[in-house]
């Protein structure tokens, strides 16, 4: 039994893992220890295509169960806090009804579900047919064509993030308002299915001559992320669409 060719499916199942528990942790709300276990699983995600290739392992049933885990980690948790973030808006968590039509409750055995907050599982939809694309295209091996599951991910999840840590009155009132949540649902679905050619991290050689525009953008992320924290991350998301687009 070689058991070199079984280390990068044993870290995508650690990211696997790390999606579990992240999806009990947003189902209860506790958004912070889920986006905790999303980062992580995020690490396994980058680590285990790294490892394959590496030990030169990689393999179709690697690129099956990597997809699979990623639907979980970057599918199913990004509309789960999409969900509550809507929910959030709306001031349910509070028990309050602000009167508009969209929040209102429907009771679907015994219990009571408000409608909106259902739109924001549109992006676990729409990381579904994603990830389904990029399995069956043989385009996308060194760069990607559309925004990556885990980049759309890691937009959302600091969200709650920014309003736990460095929120204000202003970033309150921007991030938890029902009409910039529905139209950063539509972007972000539309995003990870648009036809847009984004450079990968992934490192052929470590060269600076032939990973120039990786290497500057890894610094950057780093200062962004040193000074503005978790403010860093949708413009880190947003430089990442832009440089590619230049690049191109």
């Amino acid at each position: 039994m070689n058991i070199k060719r079984h280390i990068p499916n044993f870290i995508t199942l650690l990211n696997l893992f790390s999606g579990c528990l992240a999806v009990i942790f947003a189902v209860k709300n506790q958004l912070e220890i889920a986006a905790f276990f999303v980062f992580l699983g995020i690490f396994f995600d980058f680590f285990d295509g790294f490892a394959a290739r590496i030990l030169k392992v990689q393999s179709e049933l690697g690129l099956q169960l990597d997809s699979l885990a990623d639907m979980v980690t970057s599918g199913i948790v990004p509309g789960i806090f999409m969900y509550q973030l809507f929910n959030r808006s709306l001031g349910i968590h509070e028990k309050v009804n602000d009167g508009h039509s969209w929040s209102d409750a429907v009771h679907w055995f015994q219990n009571e579900v408000h409608i909106l907050p259902l739109f924001g599982l549109m992006v676990t939809l729409a990381s579904a047919y994603r990830l389904a694309k990029f399995n069956i295209d043989d385009n996308q091996t060194s760069s990607f064509i559309g925004l990556p599951t885990p980049a759309n991910t890691l937009l959302i999840i600091s969200l709650p993030l920014i309003l736990m840590y460095q929120g204000s009155a202003t970033i309150d009132a921007i991030l938890l308002n029902k009409w910039f949540l529905i139209g950063l649902t539509v972007l972000c679905s539309y995003l990870l299915n648009a036809n847009i050619p984004l450079f990968a991290l992934k490192f052929k050689d470590w060269s600076f001559k032939n990973n120039m525009t990786k290497y500057i953008f890894l610094v950057v992320c780093i200062l962004l992320l040193v000074f503005l924290h978790f403010l860093a991350i949708p413009i880190i998301i947003l430089l990442y669409v832009l440089i590619s687009l230049f690049k191109k």
